[in-house]
């Protein structure tokens, strides 16, 4: 059985093996952490029921040089042209055919939304991801967004689990120079180090062993844009405290929203009234008919050329979550 270090999952088993591989070279113990860190996929996942026919698929070469290695894209325009687009960042596992409800959902909210498959993930060429490697695939879809929409109050950058240390590094850096109406951040940490901390026993030199840090905890109070942070309280994987640290150092206009109920995958759907709520207050994002229904397989085109006070409400039944009828948003 493979071992992997992932946001959430408490394999201290894993810490324990790259301990041992201490004494293997620092080589190896980079190339065994990666494998550890990520997961991708090239298959595509058994829950995928099929591209909408609105949804544009293309690739993105990560470099203008011969051969450069690309990036499988989607676009999924919103139906109101003036709509605001959302650069979707996906965490460490599956591919985007396993995140199609979210990116439905974030749709449904009043985006059109870009959404890439990191090298190594699905059809995107390269193979075992780094963190220096997703920072600049990122930055490669950064550079479409920027193209494609002259309004920079319109460019927008998601990230989901560790998909938010890599939305954040973009925040600070190109979209920072270039740009950027808002950041929304979903299921996220203070840094990997710490995550395996929270694991770990005291006694495992924790900053020797993980070298790939996705410290978003240094970063994030230097977003020069509003930030949105959501979390799910019934997240198992990655506890919630990481996204309240994550509210304090942020600097304003910022908001929290946590998620009574929601877990690490469900809670887009589980609190989306909150959700659309505080994107349209924080972001004057106004709330638009996307037409989001059941995602189904159908003809697909190319794209051409290419503090506040804390409040409680029902947002609805947690579907399939296994936790309850009911689940709330909390608010700050």
């Amino acid at each position: 059985m493979r071992l992997r270090l992932r946001p959430g999952r408490r394999s201290l088993s894993a810490l324990l093996a790259l301990a041992v591989l201490l004494g293997a070279g620092c080589a190896v113990l980079a190339t065994k952490e990666r494998e550890l860190t990520f997961q991708p996929v090239r298959e595509v996942s058994g829950w995928f029921p099929g591209l909408p026919e609105d949804v544009r698929e293309f690739y993105l070469p990560v470099s203008a040089e011969p051969g450069a290695e690309r990036l499988f894209t989607w676009y999924w325009p919103h139906p109101d042209p003036e709509a605001p687009v959302l650069l979707y960042l996906h965490g460490v596992r599956w591919n985007l055919t396993a995140h199609l409800r979210r990116i439905e959902n974030l749709r449904s909210f009043g985006f059109s939304v870009l959404a890439i498959d990191y090298r190594g993930f699905g059809k995107s060429d390269g193979e075992m991801p780094s963190e220096e490697g997703v920072y600049d695939d990122a930055a490669v879809a950064w550079r479409w967004v920027v193209a494609h929409v002259p309004e920079s109050s319109k460019r927008f950058v998601y990230g989901h689990s560790l998909g938010t240390a890599v939305a954040t590094q973009l925040a600070v850096g190109d979209a920072a120079r270039d740009g950027l109406g808002g950041l929304i951040i979903e299921g996220g940490f203070t840094s990997l180090p710490e995550m395996a901390k929270a694991l770990a026993p005291s006694w495992l030199p924790i900053d020797w062993l993980v070298t790939q840090k996705f410290g978003t905890i240094d970063r994030i109070a230097k977003v020069p844009a509003p930030v949105l942070i959501v979390h799910g309280t019934g997240d198992l994987r990655v506890p919630y405290r990481f996204s309240e640290a994550l509210y304090a150092a942020a600097r304003e206009p910022k908001r929290l929203v946590l998620v009574k109920g929601g877990g690490h995958y469900d809670t887009s759907w589980v609190g989306s009234a909150e959700y659309r709520r505080a994107i349209a207050e924080l972001f004057d994002v106004p709330a638009r008919s996307a037409d989001a229904g059941a995602a189904g397989a159908g003809t697909r085109a190319v794209a051409p050329g290419v503090d506040r006070g804390t409040r409680v409400t029902d947002a609805g039944a947690a579907a399939g979550s296994g936790r309850g009828p009911k689940a709330g948003a909390v608010e700050r």
